[in-house]
């Protein structure tokens, strides 16, 4: 019997992207970011993880996991396997997009979601 690399990029999405298996997701981050009690994710939601810009001559970006808690915090979850000597400003660039594309034109800023 041969197994799926979770590494792949196909596999993680699969494994970890699948809202029908959700809970596969969770115990994940949970267990990452070593969220406990009042922290702990009860419950996700699958984002779509496209972030397409709002002007044709930026950059798309496509996310491995775009997820959503109960509390509404935005997680951002990206399987690396290459260390990538640009990967802290890709990761910045990505986390800005999703931060941004929070609210629109005439939305008040008390609208952004931040983890504390």
């Amino acid at each position: 019997m041969k197994f799926a690399n979770p590494i792949n990029d196909i596999a993680f999405k699969k494994i970890f992207g699948d809202k029908n298996h959700s809970e596969i997701l969770i115990s994940f981050l949970n267990s990452a970011l070593d969220f406990k009690g009042d922290d702990k994710i009860k419950s996700i939601t699958i984002a779509n993880p496209y972030q397409i810009p709002k002007i044709e001559e930026l950059k798309n970006t496509i996310l491995d996991i775009n997820a959503i808690d109960n509390k509404d915090n935005h997680f951002v979850v990206e399987m690396q396997v290459e260390k990538d000597k640009e990967f802290a400003k890709r990761s910045l660039y990505y986390t800005s997009k999703s931060y941004v594309n929070q609210i629109d034109k005439g939305e008040e800023y008390t609208k952004l979601k931040s983890k504390n």
